[in-house]
C-alpha cells in the first residue's frame, strides 16, 4: 500500500464523518445523496436527503412520482436539472429491474458522471474505482505539487490515473470517503489545517509555499448579467403564472409574468410594469454559477383579467405554495408579504 494511502486511511479511522447514507450499502440512499450533494454542502443537503428518503423511501416510489412533486421537494437547492435527471434516472433503474452494478452501467444513468458512478460503485458495490471530485483534486494537487489545470482533458486524466494508482482495491469505499472527508474538513480550499496535517512532512505544496495556489483551474466561463422585471398580477383573488420553458434556467419551475431587458410578455395588452404597476423592490441580486440576475419586483392589481400568452394560467393566489418555483419567486413573495403588512389598515 502506498504511504499516502496508508496515512489517509489512518486519518479516516479517527476523523471520518458519520453520515446516514454510509450506514449500509443501500444503492438508492447512496445515489440520492450523491446527486443532492453535487454543487451542495452537506450541511445544506442533508435535510433534503432526509425529506426525500421520507417522502420517497425507495427508487420505485421516486419513479412513480410526478416531476412537479420532485421539483417541489427539491425547491431551494438550485441546479434544478439535477432533480429532473434524478427523476429520469429513477425511472431508468425501475425499468431495468434495479441499480446497475457495474461502473459502465451506473455511468449510463441520467445525470451520473464519472465521479458519481465511481462513488456509487465503490460505496454500494465495492467496485475498485477511484472517485475524483473537487476534494480529491485539491488533496492530490497539493500533496504531490501538481500544477496541471484540473479542468483540462490532460489534467482530468492525470488526476484520475494518480487516484486509481493509490486506491486499495479491497478498501475502495474507505479510500474514496477518506479523500472526500479529508478535502472537505482538513485540506479545505481556504484556511486548511496544515499545522496538524498528517501529511505535514510530505506535502509538496506546503514545503514550496503553494498551498493557496493549488489546485490550478483555468477560467473559461464568462459571467453574464441578466435584468428581469417580475410582475405579480392579481385579479379577483387569482394570479397569473407560467411554467418556465426548456433551454433556459429553472426549466419546469413556475413563475409570475416576467419582462427581460425591456421585452414585455404583456405586449398583447399594451401594459408595462413601470407604467402601471407598483414597484415593490428594485435591484434584487441573485447569483447563479454563470449568471448574475438583477430583478425588480412589481405588483399589478386588476379589475379584469389581462389577455396573456398561452403559456400563462390563472390560479388561486393561495395555490401558488403548491407549485415548485425558483428562489427569486420566494424572494418576491417575501417582499410582497412585507409590503402588505406595511400597507394594512
Amino acid at each position: 500500500m502506498p504511504p499516502f494511502t496508508a496515512t489517509l486511511l489512518r486519518w479516516y479511522e479517527q476523523h471520518g464523518r458519520s453520515l446516514p447514507w454510509r450506514a449500509d450499502s443501500n444503492p438508492y440512499a447512496i445515489w440520492l445523496s450523491e446527486i443532492i450533494l453535487q454543487q451542495t454542502r452537506i450541511e445544506q443537503g442533508l435535510p433534503y436527503w432526509e425529506r426525500f428518503m421520507q417522502r420517497f423511501p425507495s427508487v420505485e416510489a421516486l419513479a412513480a412520482a410526478t416531476e412537479d412533486d420532485v421539483l417541489r421537494l427539491w425547491q431551494g437547492l438550485g441546479y434544478y436539472s439535477r432533480a429532473r435527471n434524478l427523476h429520469a434516472a429513477a425511472r431508468q433503474v425501475v425499468s431495468e429491474g434495479g441499480f446497475p452494478q457495474t461502473y459502465e452501467g451506473l455511468r449510463s444513468l441520467k445525470g451520473v458522471g464519472d465521479y458519481t458512478a465511481a462513488a456509487i460503485g465503490s460505496f454500494a458495490f465495492n467496485l475498485p474505482v477511484a472517485a475524483v471530485d473537487g476534494n480529491a483534486y485539491r488533496v492530490l494537487a497539493r500533496h504531490f505539487g501538481i500544477d496541471t489545470p484540473i479542468n483540462t482533458t490532460h489534467g482530468k486524466r492525470l488526476f484520475a490515473e494518480l487516484a486509481q494508482s493509490l486506491l486499495p482495491e479491497r478498501q475502495a469505499a474507505d479510500f474514496n470517503q477518506a479523500m472526500m472527508d479529508f478535502g472537505a474538513t482538513w485540506c479545505t480550499p481556504s484556511s486548511p489545517q496544515c499545522a496538524s496535517c498528517p501529511f505535514v512532512e510530505t506535502c509538496e505544496a506546503l514545503h514550496s509555499k503553494r498551498v493557496a495556489e493549488l489546485p490550478v483551474k483555468l477560467r473559461k466561463t464568462k459571467i453574464k448579467t441578466r435584468h428581469l422585471s417580475y410582475i405579480y398580477i392579481m385579479c379577483k383573488g387569482e394570479i397569473a403564472i407560467r411554467r418556465r420553458p426548456s433551454g433556459d434556467i429553472w426549466q419546469g419551475l413556475w413563475e409570475v409574468p416576467v419582462v427581460e431587458e425591456g421585452r414585455s410578455v404583456l405586449t398583447s395588452s399594451g401594459i408595462y410594469p413601470t407604467e402601471c404597476a407598483i414597484l415593490l423592490k428594485k435591484g434584487v441580486h441573485h447569483v447563479l454559477t454563470h449568471r448574475i440576475l438583477i430583478a425588480d419586483f412589481y405588483l399589478l392589481e386588476l379589475p379584469e383579467r389581462l389577455p396573456l400568452p398561452d403559456e400563462y394560467v390563472w390560479i388561486p393566489e393561495s395555490a401558488f405554495d403548491d407549485y415548485a418555483k425558483p428562489r427569486l419567486m420566494e424572494l418576491l413573495l417575501e417582499t410582497l408579504s412585507t409590503y402588505r403588512k406595511g400597507n394594512s389598515l
